[in-house]
C-alpha cells in the first residue's frame, strides 16, 4: 500500500505489515483513506481526534447556515401617510434582519387602470430605504397587482452576528449595572454590633448607685 505520513508526506508504497509497525510506533491509526487506488492508500493519524475535528466543523458550519426568507408587504395605491410610515417601518426592520421583502401593490376596480399610481409608490418606498436594501427585482405588473422584490446590503448572516453582539452588550451592563456597594451597609452593620456589645457591657458593670450587700 501507499503511506502517507501524518502531515501529508508520503512515505511510499511499504508493506501492511510494515505500515502497521509505524502506527504502532508513531501511536497512531493506520487509516485506509482510498482503498480503490492501485495501489491502495492508507494514512497515519489520530483517528479520533480526526472525528472530533470533523464533528466541530460540521456543527459550525450547520451554525453559519442562512436560510433564505422572503416577507412580503402589501399597500394600497393610494395608501394615507401613517399607513405608509408602519409599512415603511416593517420594511426596514426586515431588512435590517437581512431577510428579502415582497412589496405587492394591490390595484382595485378603477385603480387598475392607472399603474403609475403602484409605481410611484414602489420607486418613493425604494428611495426611503435605499441604506438598508436595493431593488433585486423591479416593479412589474401581475395581474391586479404589481410586485417589487427588495435584497438586503448586508447579509443575513453579518446581521445575526450583530443582533448577537447586541444582546451580549446589553447583557454585560445589565450584570454591571446590578452590582450592589455593600460597603456601606458592612459599616452599618459593624456599628450596630459595636452599639449592641456596648450596651450588654453596660447592663453587665456595677451601676455606682446601686446598694451594696450588706457585710
Amino acid at each position: 500500500m501507499r503511506l502517507v505520513g501524518p502531515n501529508g508526506e508520503q512515505v511510499g508504497i511499504v508493506r501492511v505489515e510494515d505500515a502497521l509497525r509505524l502506527a504502532a510506533e508513531a501511536d497512531l491509526d493506520l487509516v485506509e483513506v482510498a482503498p480503490m487506488a492501485k495501489p491502495p492508500v492508507a494514512k497515519l493519524m489520530d483517528f479520533g481526534k480526526y472525528k472530533y475535528e470533523a464533528a466541530m466543523k460540521a456543527r459550525e458550519a450547520r451554525k453559519n447556515q442562512v436560510n433564505t426568507v422572503i416577507k412580503e408587504i402589501k399597500l394600497r395605491p393610494k395608501i394615507d401617510p401613517h399607513d405608509y410610515a408602519t409599512k415603511k417601518g416593517h420594511v426596514e426592520r426586515f431588512l435590517k434582519g437581512g431577510d428579502k421583502v415582497k412589496v405587492t401593490i394591490m390595484f382595485r376596480g378603477r385603480e387598475q387602470s392607472r399603474p403609475e399610481l403602484g409605481f410611484r409608490l414602489l420607486q418613493r418606498l425604494a428611495e426611503d430605504v435605499l441604506e438598508l436594501g436595493t431593488v433585486e427585482s423591479a416593479p412589474k405588473q401581475d395581474g391586479r397587482n404589481m410586485i417589487m422584490v427588495l435584497g438586503p446590503t448586508r447579509k443575513k448572516s453579518e446581521a445575526r452576528a450583530e443582533q448577537r453582539r447586541k444582546r451580549d452588550d446589553a447583557a454585560g451592563e445589565h450584570e454591571a449595572s446590578g452590582e450592589v456597594d455593600t460597603a456601606g451597609e458592612v459599616d452599618v452593620a459593624a456599628e450596630l454590633d459595636a452599639q449592641v456589645a456596648q450596651a450588654q457591657q453596660a447592663e453587665q458593670a456595677p451601676r455606682a448607685d446601686a446598694p451594696t450587700p450588706a457585710e
